[in-house]
């Protein structure tokens, strides 16, 4: 499909989930910028992508770092102008084990990509959303199905 000019922004675009949006995405007509930890897993998505599509960009970013996500986002600003959808897709788990043996560390990473990392790009988007002409866009976080059907032994 020919590029429709809109913008997307996929975090954990390297696997999963997050390459199988990206893609559909791109199949749509939007360019895409690819978000997550592993370059390689990045341009192996942006790699599957159909060649008549629109731009598929890798940006390596640790969504946990709100430096690299204000970085994440004023790459997106300096190529493409605009973003019209964020799709907060970035996520990890602990080890299926009890919660009272659950370290802090352990717990504090889920924390930190699942929710900080949703938060900071959420605010980042929001601010570029509505400082472009036209002003707006689309913000999809996507979350575990233990959301609704929890797990034994997965309490973050």
């Amino acid at each position: 499909m020919a590029n429709n000019g809109r913008i997307a922004l996929v975090t954990g675009a390297g696997s999963g989930i997050g390459r199988a949006v990206s893609l559909a995405l791109h199949s749509a007509g939007y360019s895409v910028v690819l978000a997550g930890r592993r370059a390689a897993r990045l341009e192996q998505t942006a790699e599957s992508a159909e060649p008549s599509g629109g731009p598929m960009l890798p940006v390596p970013t640790d969504v946990t770092d709100p430096m690299a996500v204000r970085g994440l986002f004023a790459r997106t600003r300096e190529v493409f102008g605009r973003l019209d959808v964020l799709f907060n897709n970035a996520g990890g788990g602990a080890p299926a084990i009890p919660m009272e043996d659950l370290t802090y560390e352990q717990w504090n990473r889920v924390v930190a990509v699942n929710l900080t990392g949703a938060f900071l790009c959420a605010q980042e988007a929001i601010r570029m959303m509505k400082a472009q002409e036209p002003r707006g866009g689309r913000i999809i976080n996507n979350g575990s199905i233990s959301a609704h059907v929890p797990r034994p032994h997965s309490a973050p």
